[in-house]
Protein backbone atom coordinates (compact mmCIF):
# COMPACT_ATOMS: atom_id res chain seq x y z
CA UNK A 1 0.00 0.00 0.00
CA UNK A 2 2.81 2.42 0.91
CA UNK A 3 4.55 1.63 -2.36
CA UNK A 4 1.38 2.41 -4.36
CA UNK A 5 0.97 5.73 -2.58
CA UNK A 6 4.61 6.59 -3.22
CA UNK A 7 4.31 5.74 -6.90
CA UNK A 8 1.10 7.78 -7.23
CA UNK A 9 2.75 10.71 -5.47
CA UNK A 10 5.72 10.66 -7.83
CA UNK A 11 3.48 10.34 -10.89
CA UNK A 12 1.27 13.21 -9.66
CA UNK A 13 4.29 15.39 -8.98
CA UNK A 14 5.74 14.62 -12.42
CA UNK A 15 2.41 15.50 -14.04
CA UNK A 16 2.15 18.82 -12.21
CA UNK A 17 5.73 19.71 -13.08
CA UNK A 18 5.27 18.86 -16.75
CA UNK A 19 2.07 20.93 -16.99
CA UNK A 20 3.82 23.85 -15.31
CA UNK A 21 6.85 23.54 -17.58
CA UNK A 22 4.71 23.64 -20.71
CA UNK A 23 2.51 26.48 -19.51
CA UNK A 24 2.62 29.46 -21.82
CA UNK A 25 4.48 32.44 -20.43
CA UNK A 26 2.67 35.77 -20.66
CA UNK A 27 3.10 37.45 -24.03
CA UNK A 28 2.19 40.91 -25.23
CA UNK A 29 -1.43 39.98 -25.70
CA UNK A 30 -1.58 38.28 -22.30
CA UNK A 31 -0.21 40.97 -20.03
CA UNK A 32 -2.16 41.32 -16.83
CA UNK A 33 -3.48 44.73 -15.79
CA UNK A 34 -0.80 44.87 -13.14
CA UNK A 35 1.99 44.00 -15.61
CA UNK A 36 0.73 46.56 -18.10
CA UNK A 37 0.39 49.33 -15.51
CA UNK A 38 3.89 48.56 -14.19
CA UNK A 39 5.32 48.62 -17.69
CA UNK A 40 3.57 51.92 -18.40
CA UNK A 41 4.95 53.40 -15.18
CA UNK A 42 8.57 52.41 -15.89
CA UNK A 43 8.71 52.53 -19.69
CA UNK A 44 11.63 54.64 -20.82
CA UNK A 45 13.14 52.77 -23.76
CA UNK A 46 11.80 52.49 -27.30
CA UNK A 47 11.44 48.72 -26.85
CA UNK A 48 9.26 49.13 -23.75
CA UNK A 49 6.99 51.67 -25.45
CA UNK A 50 6.80 49.45 -28.55
CA UNK A 51 5.75 46.53 -26.37
CA UNK A 52 2.97 48.61 -24.85
CA UNK A 53 1.91 49.83 -28.30
CA UNK A 54 1.77 46.24 -29.59
CA UNK A 55 -0.37 45.28 -26.62
CA UNK A 56 -2.85 48.06 -27.40
CA UNK A 57 -2.86 47.18 -31.13
CA UNK A 58 -3.70 43.58 -30.22
CA UNK A 59 -6.44 44.79 -27.87
CA UNK A 60 -7.87 47.01 -30.61
CA UNK A 61 -8.04 44.08 -33.02
CA UNK A 62 -9.74 41.95 -30.38
CA UNK A 63 -12.27 44.70 -29.58
CA UNK A 64 -13.04 45.21 -33.28
CA UNK A 65 -13.64 41.48 -33.73
CA UNK A 66 -16.01 41.46 -30.76
CA UNK A 67 -17.78 44.54 -32.09
CA UNK A 68 -18.32 42.90 -35.48
CA UNK A 69 -19.52 39.71 -33.83
CA UNK A 70 -22.11 41.58 -31.77
CA UNK A 71 -23.24 43.62 -34.78
CA UNK A 72 -23.74 40.42 -36.77
CA UNK A 73 -25.68 38.83 -33.92
CA UNK A 74 -27.94 41.89 -33.71
CA UNK A 75 -28.68 41.59 -37.43
CA UNK A 76 -29.39 37.90 -37.09
CA UNK A 77 -31.77 38.51 -34.20
CA UNK A 78 -33.54 41.23 -36.19
CA UNK A 79 -33.99 38.97 -39.20
CA UNK A 80 -35.36 36.06 -37.17
CA UNK A 81 -39.19 36.31 -37.26
CA UNK A 82 -39.56 34.28 -34.07
CA UNK A 83 -37.35 36.70 -32.14
CA UNK A 84 -38.79 39.81 -33.81
CA UNK A 85 -40.96 41.11 -30.98
CA UNK A 86 -40.54 43.85 -28.40
CA UNK A 87 -39.41 41.50 -25.63
CA UNK A 88 -36.71 39.97 -27.83
CA UNK A 89 -35.58 43.40 -28.99
CA UNK A 90 -34.98 44.51 -25.41
CA UNK A 91 -33.29 41.29 -24.34
CA UNK A 92 -31.15 40.53 -27.40
CA UNK A 93 -30.99 43.14 -30.15
CA UNK A 94 -30.40 46.10 -27.85
CA UNK A 95 -27.84 44.10 -25.90
CA UNK A 96 -25.89 43.22 -29.05
CA UNK A 97 -26.09 46.75 -30.45
CA UNK A 98 -24.88 48.20 -27.14
CA UNK A 99 -21.85 45.89 -27.04
CA UNK A 100 -21.08 46.42 -30.71
CA UNK A 101 -20.89 50.17 -30.04
CA UNK A 102 -18.99 49.78 -26.75
CA UNK A 103 -16.35 47.46 -28.26
CA UNK A 104 -15.95 49.82 -31.19
CA UNK A 105 -15.28 52.72 -28.80
CA UNK A 106 -12.82 50.61 -26.80
CA UNK A 107 -11.00 49.68 -30.03
CA UNK A 108 -10.66 53.35 -30.94
CA UNK A 109 -9.23 54.14 -27.47
CA UNK A 110 -6.78 51.25 -27.76
CA UNK A 111 -5.63 52.43 -31.18
CA UNK A 112 -5.12 55.92 -29.79
CA UNK A 113 -3.06 54.58 -26.88
CA UNK A 114 -0.99 52.47 -29.28
CA UNK A 115 -0.27 55.53 -31.42
CA UNK A 116 0.76 57.51 -28.34
CA UNK A 117 3.19 54.81 -27.25
CA UNK A 118 4.60 54.50 -30.75
CA UNK A 119 5.29 58.24 -30.63
CA UNK A 120 6.86 57.84 -27.18
CA UNK A 121 9.06 55.04 -28.56
CA UNK A 122 10.19 57.36 -31.35
CA UNK A 123 10.84 60.19 -28.90
CA UNK A 124 12.70 57.86 -26.51
CA UNK A 125 14.91 56.75 -29.36
CA UNK A 126 15.80 60.37 -30.12
CA UNK A 127 16.24 61.58 -26.54
CA UNK A 128 17.43 58.44 -24.81
CA UNK A 129 14.53 58.35 -22.36
CA UNK A 130 11.08 59.79 -21.87
CA UNK A 131 9.25 60.56 -18.65
CA UNK A 132 5.60 59.60 -18.63
CA UNK A 133 3.18 62.34 -17.62
CA UNK A 134 1.27 61.56 -14.43
CA UNK A 135 -2.05 62.00 -16.26
CA UNK A 136 -1.21 59.36 -18.90
CA UNK A 137 -4.12 56.95 -19.42
CA UNK A 138 -3.76 53.38 -18.24
CA UNK A 139 -5.46 50.07 -18.96
CA UNK A 140 -8.22 51.06 -16.53
CA UNK A 141 -9.17 53.96 -18.80
CA UNK A 142 -10.35 51.45 -21.39
CA UNK A 143 -13.31 50.57 -19.22
CA UNK A 144 -12.27 47.04 -18.31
Amino acid sequence: MKRTISILSVVSLAFVMSVTAFAKTPTIDHLSKRQLNTLIAIASTPAEHQRIAEFYRYQAQDYLAQSKEHAQMAEQYKSNPIRNNSKAVFSTVNHCEYWAQKFSEMAAKSQELAAQHEQMATDAGKQGSVQLPSHYPTFASLGK
